[in-house]
């Protein structure tokens, strides 16, 4: 019989934008992120001595974020020599992708608890700065599809029929829901004793339609685009391009971590669990493209067992504005349920930490309304996507 794997702690840092001039956490490595967090968990009752790994998601493998960040970071935080770490990488959805693994180990009795989460610093390790062959060999670009993210945003929207003005207001949305957004799970980073920052950065109350509309696309003229209408027959690019700055992710710097465990750490510990982690799915679609999200989102609800129309949250990572509006569509979502306190266009999207904030997330406004079901989706570079079906249970207090 299968164990579960429940959610026993979930938080995160405040994100931080990438600024030219160097952002609020621009001076804070992402393995110092991480064990401030490690450090929190500890402070929260779970002993670093009854964990039996911790694996990180980082997208971004090299300089500082290389050579096992995860194990870094926990020597860093204090936690005994011992603790095993390790990183998964699997591009933007490698916090997604840490969560299933450290469920596998819970859920096969190979492991009792296990640290999940993930971490990065597009400050001080910029976005392609891994060099990765596929985006600099034009064979091997030409092979896998490659385009730059946005124009893989650009043709996802084109061709599941969104208009700029749809992606425009989801932007807005997001920036109204994020501006007013009280994250409990979020963790204050500090530096000395003081305070850099104690929550998110980057929501403008203010941003209406028309002032978004004014704005010009990003991706209309990217010589890559050649490489979308060879991979697709028929295909028809759109004249005047579609996403703009407002409505991409916001470059930022975060970290996130969960505590994951078998009912019987919880019971030595004396904790109850908040949620559990129900299934997942990593899915892959003809690249480029980011409607993954839609094949990973139908996998890991039928693993689970359940359907769509059972969800009471979905943290859909807003990897441009199609990704929210492309799920909540085509699964049929409410407004209510899909990134109710704003998301990545707003506040920013941390590669490797995304996945681990929206099952913070997810725990939390589950918690809130009296459990149910959460859903966790993340598309990638390449086609990819990873997605996570929680169960919350209610908090003290619950609505």
């Amino acid at each position: 019989m299968t164990a579960e794997a429940f959610v026993y702690e979930a938080i995160r840092t405040p994100r931080a934008r990438v600024r030219r001039d160097g952002g609020t956490l621009a001076g804070v490595p992402s393995y110092d992120l991480l064990a401030q967090l490690l450090r929190e968990l500890t402070r929260r009752g779970l002993p670093p001595e009854v964990v039996d790994d911790v694996v990180m998601g980082v997208s971004t493998t090299v300089g500082e974020q290389a050579g096992d960040l995860a194990r870094v970071a926990v020597m860093r935080a204090g936690w005994p020599d011992e603790t095993p770490a390790g990183v998964v990488s699997r591009l933007c959805c490698s916090g997604l992708d840490a969560i299933a693994s450290g469920a596998a180990q819970v859920r096969s009795g190979m492991a009792q608890a296990v640290v999940v989460g993930g971490a990065e610093s597009m400050s001080r390790t910029p976005m392609m700065a891994d060099r990765p062959a596929f985006a600099l060999e034009d064979e091997l670009g030409a092979a896998t599809g490659f385009v730059t993210i946005g124009v893989s945003a650009d043709a996802t929207a084109a061709k599941h029929g969104f208009t700029r003005s749809d992606l425009d207001a989801w932007a807005v949305r997001s920036h109204t829901r994020a501006a007013t957004a009280d994250w409990r799970c979020v963790v204050p980073v500090t530096a000395g004793g003081e305070t850099l920052i104690d929550r998110d950065e980057g929501a403008r109350p203010d941003v209406t339609a028309e002032s978004l509309a004014a704005l010009p696309a990003l991706f209309s003229e990217d010589p890559l685009w050649a490489r979308v209408e060879d991979r697709f027959a028929g295909f028809v690019r759109p004249p005047h391009g579609l996403h703009t700055v407002a409505t991409a992710p916001q470059m930022c710097d975060g970290a996130s971590a969960a505590f994951l465990g078998s009912a019987e750490i919880g019971s030595t510990l004396g904790r109850a669990p908040i949620g559990r982690i129900v299934a997942w799915a990593h899915s892959a679609v003809r690249s480029p493209g980011l409607d993954g999200t839609l094949t990973a989102a139908r996998s890991a609800l039928k693993r689970a067992g359940i359907g769509a129309d059972d969800l009471v949250v979905a943290e859909v990572n807003e990897s441009f504005s199609v990704t929210p509006l492309l799920v909540a569509r085509e699964l049929g979502l409410g407004d209510d349920v899909v990134n109710v306190h704003g998301g990545a266009v707003a506040v920013g999207h941390p590669l490797g930490a995304s996945g681990g904030m929206l099952l913070a997330h997810a725990m939390e406004l589950l918690g809130r309304r009296g459990g149910g079901h959460g859903l966790l989706v993340i598309p990638g570079a390449l086609g990819v996507a990873t997605a996570v079906v929680v169960e919350g249970f209610a908090t003290e207090g619950a609505a």
